[in-house]
């Protein structure tokens, strides 16, 4: 059994993202999932990228950062596309990650603060043609990141974004129940 944190995605915590949380429940894992914007969920990835940089993006990564403070160090950090961004930067910069899962986005680790630690095993899934992921730069973060022993990529058939919310139009069920297979191994491998 692991703890987890799963930060969502710039639509907000839609119900596929709870419901790959309760996926991960059912595994017998104890899972927090931080609502990063007071219950607002958006229709489209735009509007919720607009409300984020209404907000301020140090705002969502603040609320981020909070979320972990009562909760154990040794977690798994799980984020979805904006959710990366708290995911990555915990795992890097908060003692005692026991991993780290990123969907749809990764950052260079030079980008992130301390390096990243020695031993910490990561998991980067992101669909092959996605052109968020491809022409931003986070192919090649991602590239970047699977050159540390421990930290695998993983690339899917196909252009969607937001692949794994099952509540979302571009939902592929294919790919999302291989990578959710996958996290699931992952997390259980940890012990």
């Amino acid at each position: 059994m692991a703890d987890i944190i799963v930060f969502h995605h710039a639509q907000g915590l839609t119900d596929g993202v709870r419901a790959f949380a309760d996926t991960l429940r059912e595994a017998g894992h104890r899972v927090t999932v931080p609502d990063l914007y007071d219950g607002a969920t958006f229709a489209t990835l735009e509007e919720g990228i607009d409300h984020a940089d209404e907000v301020g993006f140090g705002v969502v990564i603040e609320r981020a950062l909070a979320a972990v403070d009562e909760l154990p160090s040794a977690l798994v950090y799980v984020g979805f596309s904006l959710g990366v961004l708290p995911a990555q930067s915990l795992v890097q910069n908060r003692p005692g990650a026991r991993g780290g899962v990123f969907f749809h986005s990764a950052v260079s680790p030079a980008d992130m603060g301390e390096p990243w630690p020695a031993g910490v095993p990561a998991q980067i899934h992101a669909m092959e043609d996605d052109e968020l992921f491809v022409e931003e730069g986070d192919l090649d973060a991602a590239r970047e990141l699977a050159r540390i022993d421990g930290v695998e990529l993983y690339l899917y058939d196909g252009d969607a974004h937001l692949f794994m919310d099952a509540s979302l139009a571009e939902y592929d069920e294919t790919a999302a129940a291989l990578a959710t297979q996958r996290v699931l191994d992952f997390v259980a491998s940890l012990g």
